[in-house]
């Protein structure tokens, strides 16, 4: 298999952690061929303006952290800004004590672009920025050098700048968004890093209050739990107004929004959800692509799920003609079930092939005992209800380990004895083989 060092590196290990690798998805993307085109086509659409949201919804193990994790990597490659939280209970969409804001600043830590795909991407993209506006000026006025220290060049370049932020100012915020991006340019031009640092403080939404903010920057207003949504939706327009095709925001763990004992709070944040889907789905905004994941009593308790809040039932509700057959990709929730044992061992031949070429071997790891791992692991006491494909996966990658760093280990230990021709035909065998477990 030809794979990067890289990618082969963060597959290994961030599997072998129970983890979703940030790099080189694509090697082991297996029964998702279905999904994987209508998050293209989602993608696609949102370069054109549009926005979506979708509900990830499976058990645990389904592979509802994989697929944004694949959204990511797609999403890099469609020039989008990406980020992603996972929900805690000190990170919620509404709540007090600066618990949503909370979620806003883990937003904006997580924030990446294909060239840093590991988070803190909000300098660099302002960076990025604003020498392109600088080498636009530049042109422009026929110049090879950036001039800070020519009055008339520096104002040219606000006034670029100018004409791009100013398209924010019609959203809620927008103005204050504004002026903090101005203050951070002033910083770049004057090399001043402090006023830069506290540009990037309040953008993070790191200020606790608005005369803290006023006197350090001069706006009146901070991100807070009751505005942080409506500085997402900004830095979406922002994105794209700078040339990005959107923003993606991924949010995972939505089972903790389920878990909110009070039933006011709950609903606050399920009403915040509510929002969320009309600006998308009404076309209030553009360049929005944002993602849930959680699982089935999530979405479908109606006594603490997303079905409990009547607005959102009606409009997540499943197409009543789809089957496990027929399916509707297009529609806001996605149902993602477990890979078939047919496709996780598809998965582990992958990782078979990863192993060898990461750590530079010929594997002798035979298509037959990847086969027998699948059916004793599910064969263990308790796997039907509680092994998942990815306690599989962390298995298979130990064993890969410790069969490459010690050839003589028994490998009866880990694959089983090996099944004779008659053996592997008979119907114990091929159905404990080709059934679907979770």
């Amino acid at each position: 298999m030809k794979i990067k060092k890289r990618d082969s590196s963060a597959i290994l290990n961030s599997l072998s952690g129970g983890v979703v690798p940030n790099r080189g998805i694509q090697h082991i993307m297996v029964g998702r061929t279905d999904e994987a085109k209508q998050i293209m086509t989602d993608l696609d659409n949102i370069k054109k303006g549009s926005s979506v949201i979708k509900f990830f919804i499976g058990p645990f193990g389904s592979g509802k952290s994989f697929i944004q994790g694949f959204i990511k990597q797609l999403a890099f490659n469609e020039k989008f800004v990406v980020t992603s939280a996972d929900f805690t209970p000190e990170r919620r969409l509404y709540g007090t004590e600066n618990k949503a804001v909370a979620l806003y600043s883990e937003l904006m830590k997580n924030l990446s672009t294909s060239t840093q795909p590991d988070g803190n991407a909000l300098p660099s993209i302002l960076d990025k920025w604003i020498n392109e506006v600088q080498m636009k000026v530049m042109q422009e006025k026929n110049l090879t050098t950036v001039e800070y220290d020519n009055p008339l060049f520096v104002s040219q370049v606000e006034r670029e700048i100018t004409n791009v932020i100013s398209k924010m100012d019609e959203l809620t915020g927008g103005f204050d968004f504004a002026r903090i991006l101005t203050q951070y340019f002033r910083g770049f031009v004057k090399d001043n890093q402090d006023l830069q640092r506290r540009a990037l403080r309040w953008l993070r939404g790191e200020y606790g209050t608005r005369t803290e903010a006023k006197t350090d920057l001069g706006v009146r207003d901070i991100i807070d739990d009751n505005n942080w949504y409506n500085y997402i939706k900004i830095l979406s327009q922002f994105v794209k107004q700078i040339g990005y095709s959107g923003l993606v925001v991924n949010l995972d763990e939505a089972i903790n929004l389920y878990k909110i004992t009070h039933p006011q709070t709950r609903d606050k944040n399920y009403e915040t959800i509510l929002k969320i889907y009309n600006d998308t789905l009404q076309g209030n905004i553009e360049g929005l692509y944002i993602t849930f994941g959680g699982t089935v009593e999530f979405l479908e308790d109606e006594r603490r799920g997303l079905f409990s809040y009547g607005a959102l039932k009606r409009r997540l509700e499943t197409n009543k003609f789809e089957t496990s057959e027929f399916r509707d990709l297009s529609q806001p929730v996605i149902k993602l079930t477990p890979l078939k044992n047919d496709e996780t061992f598809l998965l582990l031949q992958r990782l078979r092939d990863i192993h060898a070429a990461h750590n530079d071997y010929e594997t002798s790891i035979t298509d037959g005992e990847i086969k027998r791992y699948i059916v004793t692991e599910y064969n263990r006491p308790g796997a039907s209800e509680h092994l998942t494909v990815g306690d599989i996966i962390r298995g298979f990658i130990g064993a890969l380990n410790i069969l490459h760093q010690n050839p003589d280990y028994n490998r009866e230990q880990i694959f089983g004895a090996e099944k004779t021709v008659e053996q592997e035909k008979t119907p114990s065998f091929q159905s404990r083989f080709s059934r679907t477990e979770s």
